[in-house]
């Protein structure tokens, strides 16, 4: 499933984006367990069905197949439902697929060609930061560039999320608690970043984590090895890798991590960036006013979103 959160008449709801429509999941539930004679319908979607994603991946393996059940369902009856289950991808506001999640970690250094760019040595253990939830943006969302600092920076990210509780997980196991994929732009203010030892200040400034378009689930992905990662700006290829080149494998750091916190469902991990971020070229080139930065990631889609310039007086 490609899982998506969406705005719709002033709420927030998840859904299932099947070619050009979205199912709502909840409603989806809901008319499948009113059609088959549930009397509390509405309160069993609610409970395992919520129109929140975090909540929903709370709800484990049964929530994710009784929505699988919802879409089925929907697909199968094409007389009007009572709720509106089936929308236009374009009547809606398609945001983050997560939005609240209690932690959103970061891997920095973990693409061989991004560390050698930097001029360091392959880390013996994961270089790990954080970004807040005040950072997210959803892919139809411009960037804000913000006049603390002129040196903005792009960080094409392959990302996944947990969904189930870890806590002590083996690399063999590991797969088990991702729920699935997704993409995420790092977007950092470098000299920011650099001012101390510390890079979190960089990296925490306001909208500065655009992700989506989707959540694809993990049984869609069974090996997130070998895909393909590609950031251009205004069309100009930038970083161009694939996640087979990752030091640190998804396995690896859902093992790492989770030995070190529990992870829950819903908490976001940012893998990591190839090389080609605009600090390190030669001239060096940062992000401006209108320009547009896409991100491709094999068997997830594209991200793209546009940088727009904040004027503090207006």
């Amino acid at each position: 499933m490609k899982l998506v959160s969406f705005r719709y008449d002033g709420n927030t709801r998840i859904g299932s984006v099947i070619d050009d429509t979205i199912i709502d999941l909840n409603l989806a539930c809901r008319s499948m367990l009113e059609a088959e004679g549930q009397i509390r319908a509405q309160q069993i979607a609610e409970a395992y069905v919520p129109a929140n994603m975090v909540e929903f991946l709370q709800g484990g393996e049964q929530s994710m197949n009784l929505a699988k059940h919802a879409i089925e369902f929907v697909k199968q009856n094409t007389e009007p439902f009572q709720y509106k289950v089936v929308h236009q991808v374009s009547d809606v506001k398609i945001d983050a697929p997560v939005l609240n999640p209690a932690k959103m970690i970061c891997v920095g250094h973990n693409y061989r060609e991004h560390i050698l760019e930097m001029k360091r040595e392959l880390p013996p253990y994961p270089v790990v930061f954080a970004k807040f939830s005040n950072t997210i943006l959803g892919p139809q969302d411009d960037v804000p560039h913000f006049p603390v600092s002129e040196q903005l920076d792009y960080e094409a990210e392959f990302a996944f999320v947990i969904g189930k509780r870890a806590r002590n997980v083996s690399q063999e196991n590991a797969l088990e608690y991702v729920a699935g994929y997704t993409i995420v732009n790092d977007v950092t203010y470098r000299d920011i970043q650099r001012r101390t030892i510390q890079w979190l200040q960089g990296k925490t400034v306001e909208g500065s984590a655009p992700m989506g378009p989707w959540l694809v689930t993990a049984d869609e992905i069974s090996d997130p090895s070998g895909l393909e990662v590609v950031l251009t700006v205004n069309g100009e290829e930038r970083q161009h890798s694939n996640t087979r080149n990752l030091v640190f494998t998804v396995q690896y750091l859902v093992e790492f991590l989770s030995n070190l916190m529990t992870l829950e469902p819903g908490d976001v991990i940012l893998t990591g960036t190839p090389g080609g971020v605009g600090v390190a070229r030669d001239p060096q080139v940062f992000l401006k006013d209108g320009d547009v930065v896409r991100i491709e990631i094999d068997r997830i889609g594209v991200l793209e979103n546009r940088i727009k310039k904040v004027d503090l007086g207006e």
